[in-house]
């Protein structure tokens, strides 16, 4: 199943569906976004057997263990066998917050919110932030 060739940190980040085109994973890595075993990283970089990466892709920063390296697309169910998740809870916590409270509701005809109501609102997502 791994290949025998070397692969490049952004084809394999492609490969393994973190990022969703190779464009966004070669930029990660020119934004120093991508770190293997402490050091950031160029897309050209080869991706090696046990490398640790760490991934930000804010509110959270993901940590994988490279299980064999990939060149090509796999299936999202094969995506095990390539890549150990290893992403502390309190970094999924994060990521559930945001998209839990990521956006406020208001009832049609409501209006904008007051400044009292805006403060409070304020108040809430920074206490949710502090996690």
């Amino acid at each position: 199943m791994a290949e025998d060739r070397p692969v490049r940190i952004d084809k394999f980040l492609w490969a393994v569906r973190i990022y969703k085109t190779r464009n966004m994973a070669s930029e990660a890595c020119r934004k120093e976004r991508v770190i293997i075993n402490n050091i950031p990283v160029k897309p050209s970089r080869i991706v090696a057997v046990n490398d640790i990466l760490i991934i930000k892709k804010l509110p959270a920063i993901y940590t994988y263990k490279v299980m064999a390296p990939v060149e090509k697309r796999i299936a999202a169910k094969m995506v095990p066998d390539f890549i150990e998740d290893m992403t502390p809870e309190e970094e999924k916590l994060k990521l559930f917050i945001k998209s839990s409270f990521g956006n406020s509701y208001r009832k049609k005809g409501s209006g904008r919110p007051t400044k009292k109501e805006r403060r409070s609102i304020d108040k809430l997502k920074s206490g949710l932030n502090t996690l």
